[in-house]
């Protein structure tokens, strides 16, 4: 059977490799030109080759030197300037203010290297945790290794479920079946076997080779790799499970709302600066004082917070069983509000027992586990836990059969069959879903053997009997069969017609009892849980009332596909069991859910959930799965369990709620900082500031929330799922800022009316209340219900108290006239603590407020 992507021209080939290609020619030349045998290389020559050679990895990530990262990092155009103004001021002779720019922003600049090299790190470290493997022969024996580390030459073992992890060339196969859509674009299978084929033919007609990137769907190979890496087909291709995965709505709105207040900030420094130049203030000090102020008004430290916050959910996550892929899904896994799941190890043991065998008359009938037997034992594809279950009881009735043909199991056709012969009797035996099964059955079989028309009434009646037992909680396999085949003629699907009813196998898979908490803990938590299998809707509607999940609605694959996509949104959103669907109706649901604006994750392990992992906004597969699976989830769940799942969900949650503590204060303090420097700019003589005051708040500042990743989130945050709100942030910013401004002013009046301040008294008394106030309010906005009720994390308190001691000490110590303070009277500081701790009685009192009032989240 050949792919119908037959001669299509691909997209962004791999170079063609002088010589003849790989896959045609005998095996021999080509065992010879790697230098290798059929039983793989020796570890020793496969080091080498991979020293010279390098990974298995079409993306490599070459990691810079640390010097080079840094060095990078100056390449900010905010730190450029600050550097072009550094420079100017050792130009015009003032090698003060250029010495301590210069080592201000080379320690702002190194905060943020290491916080973020510490984050990067870790995220390497996950990714290596779930990175691909694959089953090697070194030295004569099976080995399983990290797919990065295969070389041309490695004989590799491939079953269904795995992922093509190089280039190959096929030693021996048995009903190989590869879905080669990441090269074709088409998601037919494609039959593989070794054979000879041209140097000429087109990819799709390479039958004898398998390609990396690519993934089995059925039966096994032992396979030669003849190319890794970028040497591979799939080298030069973009689009695979790989690709980079679209911003998340959270990553968006951060960019949206870094861009907002950069235009904000452009905007006020060039107002600034144009009112000290028509006041004719020296222009070197006015252009420092802008520049500086740009800095200190940009929330430069957001990325930073968002991935280290990021990175450290991450790792707590890890140390609960679930392994971050991509660290943004922390955040995603947080903002979750539907949660699509299998049912199979998820809500049931997933230890399949056969408990009837039934006939047409619903009587017990070991013909029938006969025909069963046959049927998984001569199979050779995709086995499923229900064939393990079949064959767990050992029948002698393959005795004299032989197999002549398969035709494998497929997500579409739902059944399996196998033609075989016994003594010239040539049989095709089909076992599948009873619906589909009994819709192709012209006939029945009695238990005495005798086969009878199968009328209306009939089919009626076992159909009636198929939902009796899915009532009761079982899975249900149809058994049939055929005669009367041409001799020697392979199968085909129109063989699957005319068929001879002979009954049912039905199966338990009793539900998991450990799954009930788990189930009403993410109800509690806000997160509806809907079952999307391809199982039959009775049994999913009895596991889910087993274990106290409520069913609103139940849609089957069948009513799907009859829906249009605003019907099937419509429909999507009150239905908590989606069963019989199929891998392409798992898409169409996620997107219908998505478009109504829910958070969707979906939780799978098979083969056909790898399209519905990667449309998700947060894919979760387990350590079980297979290849294809792991590879295109985002978390990976060391315990099949949903409990672990809940705790990576409040982990999530946490996550979100200190990025979002560093949200509001962040902007209600610059956008207060850009109100007060514009008015101070106004009706001031001389500049509020100095820059390198500026400079040296900005660092105090930033140095004081680098443990908010660190601090506890309150317990009525992980209630339910957090969502963005862009009006909030900036109503919050707006009223905020403008109490900040306020008590600027006041600060302003206290110290140029009450105490006739001259510049360098202003500008230290300024600087210290500016700090104080913009530190210490964390401890307001950390939490709605007040630092005695949700203290904070003691690295939180640690280096916020710190840095304030430090500004508010500095001025008394000779480095303090480095920067240009003067130690303040005693009644400054009296009436500047006073100022101090009336702001954050009212910013306490207006959080309360502003949150009851206006939060959605």
């Amino acid at each position: 059977m050949r792919s119908p992507g037959h001669g299509r021209k691909r997209r962004g080939p791999a170079p063609r490799r002088p010589g003849p290609p790989a896959w045609s020619g005998p095996l021999e030349a080509l065992c010879a030109r790697l230098d290798t045998t059929p039983q793989g290389l020796s570890q020793a020559r496969a080091e080498a080759r991979l020293a010279s050679g390098g990974p298995n990895t079409v993306e490599a990530r070459h990691r810079r030197s640390l010097p080079v990262e840094l060095l990078l990092r100056l390449g900010n155009p905010l730190v450029l300037v600050l550097l072009v103004a550094c420079g100017v001021s050792a130009v015009v002779h003032d090698l003060t203010s250029s010495a301590i720019i210069a080592v201000i922003v080379l320690i702002s600049v190194a905060l943020d290297f290491v916080q973020e090299h510490r984050a990067s790190n870790a995220a390497e470290r996950l990714r290596g945790a779930v990175a691909l493997r694959a089953r090697v022969l070194r030295d004569g024996e099976e080995r399983e290794l990290p797919a990065v580390s295969l070389v041309p030459g490695d004989v590799v073992l491939l079953a269904a479920g795995s992922r093509v992890p190089a280039d190959a060339r096929l030693l021996a196969s048995r009903e190989l079946s590869v879905n080669e859509s990441l090269l074709t674009g088409e998601p037919y299978p494609v039959e593989k076997a070794p054979a000879d084929v041209p140097a000429d033919a087109p990819l799709a007609e390479v039958g004898n080779a398998v390609f990396s990137g690519t993934s089995v769907l059925e039966g096994t190979a032992r396979v030669l790799v003849f190319a890794t890496g970028g040497d591979t087909e799939v080298g030069g291709i973009t689009r695979s499970l790989d690709a980079p995965v679209a911003s998340t709505a959270f990553e968006k709105d951060t960019r949206r709302f870094s861009g907002m207040l950069m235009r904000l900030t452009v905007l006020m420094v060039l107002f600034v600066l144009l009112v000290n130049l028509t006041l004719e203030r020296p222009l070197l000090e006015s252009f420092l004082f802008a520049v500086a102020l740009a800095v200190g008004l940009t929330p430069e430290l957001l990325p930073m917070v968002v991935s280290v916050t990021l990175a450290r959910g991450a790792l707590r996550l890890a140390s609960q069983g679930v392994i971050v892929k991509r660290l943004s899904a922390v955040h995603d896994l947080g903002c979750m509000d539907v949660l699509c799941t299998d049912k199979t190890g998820t809500l049931t043991e997933a230890s399949i027992r056969m408990e009837r065998h039934e006939d047409a008359s619903c009587e017990q009938s070991e013909r029938v586990l006969e025909w069963a037997f046959l049927n998984s034992h001569f199979a050779t594809g995709l086995r499923s836990p229900m064939d393990a279950a079949i064959l767990a009881r050992p029948l002698p009735c393959t005795q004299g059969w032989s197999k002549q043909d398969e035709l494998p199991f497929d997500f579409e056709r739902r059944r399996v069959s196998v033609l075989l012969e016994k003594a010239g009797r040539r049989v095709l035996v089909v076992k599948g879903a009873p619906e589909d099964l009994l819709s192709r059955c012209e006939a029945r079989e009695d238990a005495d053997g005798t086969v009878r028309a199968l009328d209306t009434a009939a089919r009626d009646a076992l159909q009636a009997r198929v939902d009796a037992l899915g009532e009761e909680g079982f899975r249900v396999l149809g058994v049939a069969w055929r005669e009367g085949l041409s001799p020697g003629a392979p199968a085909t699907l129109e063989d699957e017609a005319r068929l001879v009813f002979a009954g049912f196998v039905a199966f338990l898979d009793p539900p998991k009892q450990s799954a009930r908490p788990a189930l009403a803990a993410l109800a509690q938590a806000g997160i509806a849980v809907k079952v999307v299998t391809g199982d039959n809707a009775r049994v999913a509607v009895h596991v889910c009332r087993e274990l106290g999940l409520e069913v609103e609605d139940v849609l089957t694959g069948a009513e799907v596909a009859l829906l249009d996509d605003p019907g099937l949104r419509a429909r999507a959103g009150s239905t908590t069991v989606f069963a019989r669907v199929s891998p392409a109706q798992k898409g169409r649901i996620l997107r219908a859910l998505r478009q109504r604006r829910h958070v969707v994750g979906y939780l799978g392990d098979g083969i056909n959930d790898a399209p519905s992992l990667h449309e998700a906004d947060v894919g979760i597969s387990v350590a079980g799965a297979v290849d294809v699976a792991r590879e295109a989830a985002a978390l990976i769940l060391l315990r099949q369990e949903l409990g672990v799942l809940h705790d990576g969900v409040m982990e999530g949650r946490r996550t979100f709620g200190n990025v979002m503590k560093y949200i509001r204060m962040g902007t209600s303090s610059n956008f207060g900082n850009m109100l007060s420097m514009a008015v101070a700019s106004l009706v001031l003589p001389f500049l509020p500031m100095l820059p390198i005051q500026i400079l040296l708040n900005n660092l105090l500042y930033d140095v004081s929330e680098l443990a908010i990743p660190l601090d506890t989130v309150d317990a009525e945050q992980l209630e339910k799922p957090p969502r963005w709100d862009m009006r909030f942030v900036r109503l919050y910013m707006a009223v905020f800022g403008s109490l900040s401004s306020l008590f600027d002013a006041a600060t302003f009046a206290v110290l140029l009316r009450g105490f006739h301040a001259d510049a360098t008294l202003f500008q230290t008394g300024w600087f210290m209340e500016s700090l104080t106030t913009q530190v210490l309010v964390i401890f307001i906005i950390r939490t709605r219900g007040g630092p005695g009720r949700s203290p904070p994390s003691r690295w939180l308190l640690l280096s916020s108290l710190s840095m304030v001691m430090v500004a508010n000490v500095l001025p008394f110590t000779p480095l303090g006239a480095f920067f240009g303070f003067v130690a303040p009277p005693p009644r400054v500081l009296l009436s500047l603590a006073a100022l101090v701790v009336l702001y954050l009685l009212c910013a306490a009192l207006l959080n309360r407020w502003f949150l009851r009032r206006f939060s959605t989240a």
